[in-house]
């Protein structure tokens, strides 16, 4: 997919032929009748076909070419590696997510009520590392450069929303803990919130049950369970730490993956396309026609109509323009102001657009 090597080669060719094959016919799928598929769009790149048949433009001949053993070299390699990494702790990142969200895990809640942001940023992250990966394997398995400049592109959007949570759980806990704590718990948290954390933890009241506590049926005024900030400072103190030390711990990983993918993704395969110019800029037998028209037009000028009529007359049949410039065209003396120099440019120019038209 995309060439090899030889595509550098002294010789090798920069304008298609006729019976070039465009990168949509290399890959199209053949079916049991014979013939390529209609559309071209069936990209069957996972069979091995051991040869592939193509449609010349203009003929119905199908003529059957063989096909060359497709490889991946190892730019493409340490992309597919480092895509598997990102995929890998995306994947397991999100998953931990969802089973907070679902509140699978033993006091999940508390971290649902007293940490929403951080867990927010973190299901965001793992979201976008998720998206990120499927894009580098669309990229890579297409061959597809667009792909993976998007997929560059979102390894620094999905680095931002991996330090964050990172940053916010460790300035909470380093930097006066009991003061967020407190300030949380009389400001953000509200009734409904103390309910939860009571339940989860087993305490009742901030302090006692007589401050900042909500009546249920194991909390009230004559509970024996203690009281909650000790309990939910030191969760808190355990959570965030390990959180931050999971958060930093893929930083390093993460900037790997971002060096590879910023290295070999425009690498997947050792040349653009085939190397030949795209459809939309060859020359066609029209294009060539009018070019000739108007070089004709010029020589009318410096020649005399004598020159110009055969040059014209060569270039007017756009379908057959290829055969008919087999024939230089002569210069014509034309009395004393002939330029032999200008005779000969001419058809040098003329000799060189049925060379390297590609027609």
């Amino acid at each position: 997919m995309g060439g090899g090597r030889e595509a550098f080669g002294r010789d090798q060719a920069r304008m298609a032929g006729e019976d070039d094959e465009d990168e949509d016919d290399e890959f199209r799928g053949v079916d049991t009748s014979g013939e390529t598929a209609s559309s071209g769009h069936s990209y069957l790149f996972w069979k091995k076909n051991p040869e592939v048949k193509r449609e010349s433009r203009g003929s119905t001949l199908l003529a059957a070419l063989p096909r060359k053993k497709m490889r991946w070299n190892r730019f493409k390699w340490t992309l597919c590696v480092s895509n598997t990494l990102l995929s890998l702790y995306s994947v397991v990142a999100l998953v931990v997510c969802l089973l907070v969200w679902f509140d699978a895990w033993t006091r999940a809640d508390i971290v649902r009520v007293g940490n929403t942001t951080e867990l927010v940023i973190s299901t965001v992250a793992s979201l976008l590392g998720l998206f990120t990966s499927l894009i580098g394997w669309a990229g890579l398995l297409m061959n597809n450069r667009m792909f993976l400049a998007i997929y560059t592109f979102l390894f620094w959007v999905t680095f931002a929303f991996l330090v964050v949570p990172g940053y916010l759980t460790y300035k909470k806990r380093v930097f006066n803990l009991e003061g967020k704590i407190n300030a949380q718990w009389s400001r953000s948290l509200g009734a409904s919130g103390w309910l939860r954390i009571q339940d989860q933890l087993g305490c009742c009241g901030y302090y006692s049950p007589y401050v900042e506590a909500t009546i249920s049926q194991t909390c009230y005024s004559r509970s024996i369970l203690p009281e909650c900030k000790k309990t939910y400072i030191e969760y808190e103190d355990g959570i965030l730490k390990k959180w931050y030390i999971a958060m930093f711990a893929l930083v390093p990983v993460h900037v790997g993956v971002m060096v590879a993918g910023l290295l070999c993704s425009n690498h997947v395969t050792y040349r653009f396309g085939k190397g030949m110019m795209p459809k939309a800029y060859r020359l066609s037998l029209g294009s060539m026609g009018v070019i000739m028209d108007q070089y004709a037009h010029q020589l009318a000028e410096q020649y005399g109509n004598e020159v110009a009529t055969d040059i014209i007359t060569r270039s007017k049949s756009s379908t057959q323009l290829g055969s008919q410039l087999d024939v230089v065209p002569k210069a014509v003396e034309h009395g004393d102001e002939y330029d032999q120099d200008r005779a000969v440019f001419a058809d040098e120019v003329i000799g060189r657009a049925k060379g390297e038209g590609g027609i």
